[in-house]
């Protein structure tokens, strides 16, 4: 029975696709997943070495190996290419927007990339990617694709219609159509709909909106996406210094940007330097790993001889020493949770509305709640558990000084790293947590050298 689209294929099926493949048998494969969506197909390969995934593609039309190929991971499509020379991949090129042809040819060396180039007949894509290639690819001419549909803003409905029609051949989604002058500078744009409903004699100048969202090539990738999110763009013209449209970011290459951004952060928040997957070698993951350990290690051995330092305060008490980990614990938590939420704000702009100083205000006032909470459940507790009320008290009031000091230091220091320009997701994890540790504890001594 073939497989069908969004269902995960079973390890019977990867089986008998394996064999197929072993065995060279195009027709059964074919029959298995002709009708499968491209993007199933991908997840599929995923399981196949490259020379396997190279034949599978062969016997699949052009325009779904193309789509194949866009989808593949970054690191999986550059293994995989080695298995192409310049002549089979550049069959792929007409089938690919311009912006995604440009990613996959950015993966590969120099020479194949010149060689696919020269042998595009299509005079006109070729000119796009070169031009594209000139960008860096994590800034908006490095996102945009050279594919759109404009008109001029003297022509009429009838001449627009026979150029969006002649234009949208190479443009898969239309989700506007730009409006521009002699000189091609962007002026506004005009809806599909208006087009239609418009008399077949007006002119675009009549019809068109002058309010526009536009970004300049120059623009990080982080404030295309910024700005896509905040006025909910399904796509956004990009132009250069001088105003000229010259290619539009459609959401699905800025949803890529969101989940590379994301699975950085994360990694910083729990201490990975770098990115890396589940295949790399041990001493890559190592790597990525190491550097906030060795930092955590060393807060770690701080933390015990400072605590060293109060060793007569524990001779005294024993007891105080039962509650290190307590102290310890809550502080890094607390620490944790203010920074996620300040890190969550400075990365979003479009629900940043509150100043720092409103931020602040309100980070104390919820820490004094939760201090309070914490610190009546801990007397409690230490209370009805049999412990001196005297020990009670300075765990309960050391508490309550931790979870403020925590809260503040979890808001401010990211903050002060985003205006020293340092990704502010370093903040959290190891580092918030390592020195919550110190603070929580001159903070617990402190109050027991008061108190006892």
């Amino acid at each position: 029975m073939p497989l069908e689209s969004g269902i995960e294929p079973s390890a019977e099926h990867i089986e008998m696709l394996e064999a197929a493949v072993e065995r060279k048998d195009a027709a059964w494969i074919v029959e298995e997943i002709g009708d499968l969506h491209p993007a199933d197909i991908t997840q599929l390969l995923y399981d196949f070495d490259s020379p396997a995934c190279k034949y599978i593609i062969s016997l699949l039309p052009y325009d779904v190996g193309a789509e194949i190929l866009t989808n593949l991971d970054s690191e999986t499509r550059k293994k995989f290419l080695k298995v192409y020379d310049s002549t089979e991949f550049v069959e792929f090129i007409p089938y690919m927007d311009s912006d995604d042809a440009v990613d996959i040819l950015t993966e590969t060396p120099v020479r194949f990339r010149e060689e696919v180039i020269a042998r595009m007949t299509d005079v006109e894509m070729a000119s796009h990617i070169v031009e594209l290639l000139r960008y860096d690819e994590d800034c908006a001419g490095g996102l945009m694709a050279k594919e759109i549909i404009k008109a001029n803003v003297n022509w009429t409905i009838v001449r627009t219609i026979e150029e969006i029609r002649r234009q949208a051949e190479n443009v898969e989604k239309i989700y506007s159509v730009y409006v521009v002058d002699d000189n091609d500078i962007l002026l506004g744009r005009v809806s599909l709909k208006k087009i239609i409903l418009a008399k077949s004699h007006t002119l675009i100048k009549d019809i068109y909106e002058e309010e526009i969202v536009f970004i300049e090539t120059y623009r990080d990738q982080n404030e295309v996406a910024e700005i896509m999110q905040r006025y909910d763009l399904e796509s956004v013209p990009v132009v250069n210094i001088q105003g000229k449209l010259l290619g539009r970011i459609t959401i699905d290459d800025v949803v890529d940007v969101i989940t590379e951004q994301a699975e950085e952060e994360i990694n910083l928040m729990s201490g990975i330097s770098e990115t890396v997957e589940e295949d790399e070698s041990i001493w890559l993951s190592a790597k990525a790993r190491l550097p906030w350990l060795l930092i955590g290690m060393t807060g770690g051995l701080l933390g015990a001889k400072f605590a060293g330092l109060f060793e007569w305060q524990i001779r005294l008490v024993p007891a105080m020493a039962f509650f290190i980990p307590l102290i310890t614990a809550t502080g890094g938590n607390v620490g944790i949770q203010s920074s996620t939420v300040m890190v969550q704000s400075l990365g979003n702009k479009t629900i940043n509305s509150l100043s720092f100083l409103q931020k602040l205000g309100k980070t104390l006032l919820i820490a004094l709640v939760n201090a309070t909470v914490i610190c009546l459940a801990v007397l409690s507790l230490t209370f009805l558990l049999g412990d001196p009320i005297a020990l009670a008290l300075t765990v309960s009031v050391a508490i309550f000084s931790v979870v403020i000091l925590a809260s503040v230091m979890g808001t401010v220091t990211p903050y002060l790293l985003d205006k020293v320009g340092v990704n502010p997701a370093l903040a959290s994890g190891p580092f918030i947590t390592t020195a919550n540790d110190l603070l929580g504890l001159a903070v617990y001594f402190g109050v027991a050298w008061w108190m006892l």
